[in-house]
């Protein structure tokens, strides 16, 4: 019963300021009646009602400032707002004791939404007693029920009312008693309906808070261990440039921006031995953490079979047949493998699905090479692949890439595109690797402006020195 508690707790400023507010409302009601019975729209006499409605005023009023400059402690705060809304609406109920019990119910309700359980049955029971007695002072003060007169007409003083009361009892028509049957006896039992109502849509409203600060936590939780994945994932990949500066016969730079905190992109390279260096960049189906764990099972596997010192084909068909053993998830990888013969300049490369490479010879322009597309990895077992061969010498720079740059889309749904990849290529700052993949992604920011992006973006370059 008591598993929602926490909630006013954790949120008791917040309660205790929204309870002010209502009450400041309950304030500008009570001047609107002064000024309506003011006017004659009601039959209170003025003079009672002169001094009745500043008092509540003044008790609806008072939250507020305790809210704002209260120094003490604050779980007595609640109780003294919650006393000072009685008490105002006892003031009014005084005066008029047949039209009360709506404002009786206003505490409650609130007690109900905001505070806890144990408070709000302090509250109902505060309620029932600071209706009765107010209820009884009416009986000398305030505008009596008629059903209470017994048809006798409206009784000015209270000696009058005290005279008559005590008239009727002697005949056996004791008004007290009559009175707490019509009035106090039936709304006390309303107020404990309208209590046990109030109180289970509350427990349900706390519940939905309490299951969304579980799922909050939980987000929370995720988002912690994507994190912490995303960390993962970027130290396995080599981020440290200069990647080799003991060899000064090439130069290479790498970046991947994933979609999501971890992407399915990814790109490698590494030395096989002393006179080739192996170029890797990949994009797994799907995003999201299932795309991440492909990632690195593809990832290790390229890289564990390419320092065997087999051909890029053989790499690609033996790791093919690896990744179709128990995918069950049925996702798949498209690689760009090249080994680079660092003496002579030879790449040997095989590409299965990927997007084609772009080259820049010394002196010239960047250009897609459009070579022969191989089927994904993990699609089908025992693929063969075919190998092609491309010359590199001084000054000539190598660029490969995911599907995520020239598919990166605007708020117009247009794609950045080859055509633009190939003009921010043309117009880095040096042609030099680093040089090339920043001019890239800061053309491809500026094109999709604030568009979201639902893929990686990653590339790679090498430039032979």
């Amino acid at each position: 019963m008591e598993t929602y508690n926490h909630v006013f707790t954790e949120n008791e400023q917040e309660a205790n300021r929204y309870t002010a507010y209502c009450m400041r409302g309950a304030a500008v009601t009570a001047v609107v009646m002064w000024i309506l019975n003011i006017v004659g729209f009601f039959i209170v006499e003025k003079r009672l009602m002169n001094g009745i409605m500043p008092v509540s005023i003044l008790f609806f009023l008072l939250p507020t400032p305790l809210v704002r400059y209260w120094k003490g402690k604050p779980e007595y705060l609640k109780y003294i707002i919650m006393g000072s809304f009685l008490l105002g609406i006892s003031g009014l109920a005084s005066v008029l004791t047949m039209h009360a019990l709506l404002a009786w119910s206003c505490p409650l309700i609130l007690s109900c939404h905001f505070y806890n359980q144990r408070f709000t049955r302090h509250t109902l029971c505060g309620i029932i007693v600071c209706m009765i007695v107010s209820h009884y002072i009416g009986l000398y003060v305030g505008v009596w029920d008629s059903n209470m007169m017994l048809g006798n007409a409206t009784l000015g003083t209270v000696a009058e009312r005290a005279a008559y009361l005590k008239q009727m009892a002697a005949e056996g028509k004791n008004i007290l008693i009559r009175s707490f049957n019509f009035y106090c006896f039936p709304r006390s039992i309303l107020l404990v309906m309208g209590y046990l109502i109030s109180e289970t849509l509350s427990k349900r409203t706390h519940g939905l808070l309490q299951k969304q600060e579980e799922i909050t936590k939980e987000g929370e939780r995720i988002k912690t261990e994507l994190n912490a994945a995303t960390l993962i994932q970027t130290s396995m990949l080599p981020n440290v440039f200069p990647a080799f500066p003991e060899r000064h016969e090439f130069e290479i730079y790498a970046t991947m921006d994933p979609a999501k905190e971890v992407g399915g992109d990814f790109y490698d390279f590494f030395m096989i031995d002393e006179d080739h260096l192996a170029l890797v960049i990949a994009d797994v189906s799907g995003k999201g953490i299932p795309a991440a764990l492909f990632m690195v099972t593809a990832k290790l596997l390229l890289k564990n079979t390419a320092q065997t010192g087999i051909s890029p084909r053989e790499v690609l068909e033996n790791v093919n047949n690896q990744l179709c053993e128990n995918n069950e998830a049925q996702m798949f990888v498209s690689v760009w493998l090249g080994i680079l013969e660092i003496s002579t300049g030879k790449l040997t490369a095989v590409n299965a699905g990927h997007e084609y490479p772009v080259l820049r010879h010394m002196g010239a322009k960047f250009e897609l090479i459009k070579d022969k597309h191989g089927l994904v990895l993990a699609g089908m077992e025992d693929v063969s692949y075919t190998e092609y061969e491309m010359q590199l010498g001084k000054g000539d720079l190598l660029f490969v890439y995911t599907d995520g740059v020239v598919e990166a889309t605007n708020a117009q749904n247009e794609m950045f595109g080859t055509g633009r990849m190939l003009h921010a290529l043309q117009h880095a700052e040096r042609m030099y690797p680093e040089d090339c993949c920043i001019r890239v992604r800061k053309e491809i920011e500026d094109f999709v402006g604030n568009a979201p992006q639902f893929d990686d973006i990653t590339m790679l370059a090498v430039r032979i020195n």
